[in-house]
């Protein structure tokens, strides 16, 4: 496996190269894999994005630090990191993960990549592994609005009607389809002074009206557009994966 590529992607070329081939293993491929190193580099992250974000954003609360973090660290985030590093090509992964299209999988995505990180700190120690991840989230920290990061649409939503001295939105239930394990939620969301509606289903309640809302904020482009609704979902947007992640059972 010629490990070049990435080492040049990271920015960084390994003294020992043993440690990324494991940090690259997953479970399913061998006995010696990076569960142990995603433990240790999921710690690494943590710390080293509270550090560039205590230091970067000098004006936000611990609450508002902490839901920036969060959103930074996140699965989905770490898996869109992951394919800017074409990791899914480098993935040591067993037969059935190969079939089963293991190396387009977020969780396995995002778990090599804190295993890199736990490779690197042990190749070379935590001021070359804060290097890399500083290196890796530049763009993501450069472009996204941090007062919307981390909002669901419904909070975005909220905050854009507050703003104009609307009333909040009405959600309602307007159908469900489906057997009991399986159901489809089509909920309705409605702004009456605006009178303006949009629909969208989902797997649950909560992932339907979260769709509803963000088809809402695409609607108040239009009817307000000083609310900047779209570029508010657009910033969301940024650090959200193109490929299906579950969507959250009620």
């Amino acid at each position: 496996m010629n490990l070049s590529r990435l080492e040049r992607l990271l920015g960084y070329e390994f003294k020992n190269q043993r440690l990324l081939v494991q940090a690259l293993t997953h479970r399913s491929h061998s006995a010696t894999h990076n569960e142990r190193f995603e433990f240790l580099g999921d710690s690494i992250l943590n710390f080293t994005v509270a550090a560039i974000l205590f230091h970067r954003l000098q004006r936000e609360d611990e609450g508002d630090l902490s839901r920036i973090r969060a959103s930074l660290v996140k699965q989905a985030t770490l898996a869109d990191i992951a394919h800017r590093l074409e990791l899914p090509q480098f993935l040591r992964l067993g037969e059935g993960e190969l079939k089963s299209g293991g190396f387009r999988r977020p969780s396995i995505l995002a778990d090599a990549l804190e295993a890199i990180f736990a490779a690197i700190y042990l190749d070379s120690g935590v001021a070359s592994v804060q290097t890399v991840i500083e290196g890796l989230y530049k763009p993501l920290l450069d472009s996204v609005d941090f007062n919307t990061l981390g909002k669901d649409a419904k909070t975005l939503l909220q905050e854009v009607l507050q703003g104009r001295k609307f009333a909040l939105p009405v959600y309602n239930v307007v159908a469900t389809t489906g057997a009991a394990h399986d159901q489809q939620f089509e909920v309705e969301c409605h702004i009456a002074e605006l009178d303006l509606r949009s629909q969208a289903s989902g797997s649950s309640r909560r992932a339907a009206e979260q769709a509803a809302a963000r088809k809402m904020l695409d609607k108040l482009e239009t009817a307000l557009p000083k609310a900047g609704a779209k570029k508010r979902v657009r910033k969301v947007a940024q650090l959200t994966l193109p490929v299906a992640v579950e969507q959250e059972k009620k």
